[in-house]
C-alpha cells in the first residue's frame, strides 16, 4: 500500500469516527417513547408527564407517554426491558415495579439489576390515605375503631398488588391490628373511582393521584404517610399524628432505560434530568402535589433502588403480605 493510500485510509477512518461522534451528539433527533407501567391518570402517570413536558422542551423532541398498565407494573416493565436500547424507548417507574415486586411477585418477567439502566431518580413523596365521603369514619382513629369493631367488613383499594399503595395498606393493618380486605386494581385512577363511589372504603395512593379528588370534595383526606404535613394540604395530619404512631411510608419514581443503552445517551438524559429537577415548572407542579423533585446520578439511583428493595423485602416478610 502506498503512502498516499495509507493516508487516505487514515483520513477515511477519522471521518467515520467524527461522523459517529456527530450522530451521537445529535441525540435525540426524533420523538422518544416514555413507557409508563400504570394507567393514564394514575399517580405514576401524572408524575411521568410532568417530567415529560419539561424534558420535551429541553430536548427539542417530544417525550410521548405510552401507558401499559397491568400486573402491578410488570407488563410495562417487560416492554421497557425488551425495547431497542437506542435511547428512543425509555421508562418511568417507581417503588412498586423497581423494588417491591421482587418480594411480592413470583416469576417476575424482568430482572431489575440486569434488564435496566437507571438514569436518574425524579421524585420522592408521601402517600395520602383517602376515604370515600360516604364512610362514617371521618378520621384515622375512627376508621381504626370501625375496622376493629367489624373485622373484615371494610376494604381498601390499591393500584395493584405489589404497588407502594398496596404495601402501605398492609403495613397499616399490621400496625393497627385490623383485618381489612384488599381490592387490587390496574391503576390508581380506577381504584379512586371505586373509592369515590363508595364500593371500597379507602385507599393509600401517591398524593398527586388523589389530590384533584380531595380538592373537589369527592374524597376525604385522612392522613399523609410522611413524617410531616405537606404544604398542599396543611390541614390534613400525618397518619402518625392521626393515631398510628411510628407509621411512615414514602414513594418515589425515576427514569430508566433498557440495559445496553450507550453511556453517552444515559449521560445526556441524566444531565437533562438534573436540569429539569431544578426548573420552575417541575418544582411548582410537584409542590402543589406535596412532592419533592429529586435528581441523582445513575449510580446513586441504582444504589437507592437496591436499598429500597432490601427495605421492602423486610416489610413484606414482617407483614406477611400476600403475593400474586
Amino acid at each position: 500500500m502506498t503512502r498516499t493510500a495509507r493516508s487516505q485510509g487514515f483520513i477515511a477512518i477519522a471521518l467515520l469516527a467524527l461522523a459517529g461522534i456527530a450522530a451521537a451528539a445529535e441525540y435525540p433527533d426524533r420523538p422518544i417513547r416514555l413507557f409508563v407501567p400504570f394507567a393514564a391518570g394514575s399517580a405514576t402517570d401524572t408524575s411521568a408527564r410532568i417530567y415529560a413536558a419539561q424534558l420535551s422542551e429541553q430536548l427539542g423532541q417530544q417525550l410521548v407517554a405510552d401507558n401499559r398498565p397491568g400486573a402491578g407494573g410488570a407488563i410495562g416493565m417487560q416492554l421497557i426491558a425488551q425495547a431497542t436500547p437506542d435511547g428512543y424507548s425509555i421508562g418511568y417507574a417507581g417503588a412498586g415495579p423497581l423494588s417491591i415486586n421482587q418480594s411480592v411477585t413470583p416469576n417476575l418477567p424482568y430482572n431489575v439489576e440486569k434488564d435496566f439502566a437507571p438514569v436518574s431518580q425524579a421524585v420522592q413523596a408521601p402517600l395520602m390515605m383517602a376515604s370515600s365521603m360516604s364512610l362514617p369514619a371521618k378520621t384515622v382513629k375512627e376508621l381504626v375503631a370501625l375496622a376493629r369493631a367489624k373485622p373484615g367488613t371494610l376494604s381498601n383499594a390499591s393500584a395493584g398488588t405489589g404497588t407502594i399503595g398496596y404495601l402501605a395498606g398492609e403495613y397499616f393493618k399490621i400496625m393497627t391490628n385490623t383485618r381489612i380486605l384488599h381490592v387490587p386494581y390496574k391503576g390508581g385512577g380506577q381504584a379512586a373511582i371505586d373509592v369515590i363511589a363508595g364500593n371500597v372504603q379507602f385507599m393509600f395512593d401517591p398524593i398527586n393521584g388523589v389530590s384533584p379528588h380531595i380538592k373537589s370534595g369527592k374524597l376525604r383526606g385522612l392522613g399523609v404517610t410522611g413524617s410531616k404535613r405537606v404544604a398542599a394540604f396543611p390541614d390534613i395530619p400525618t397518619v402518625a399524628e392521626a393515631g398510628v404512631p411510628g407509621y411512615e411510608v414514602t414513594t418515589w419514581g425515576g427514569i430508566i432505560a433498557p440495559a445496553g443503552v450507550p453511556k453517552n445517551i444515559i449521560a445526556r438524559l441524566n444531565a437533562e434530568m438534573q436540569k429539569a429537577a431544578k426548573s420552575r415548572m417541575v418544582n411548582e407542579r410537584y409542590a402543589a402535589l406535596g412532592a419533592d423533585p429529586v435528581a441523582s446520578t445513575p449510580e446513586q439511583f441504582a444504589k437507592f433502588i437496591r436499598s429500597e428493595t432490601v427495605k421492602w423485602a423486610d416489610v413484606v416478610k414482617r407483614s406477611q403480605a400476600q403475593v400474586n
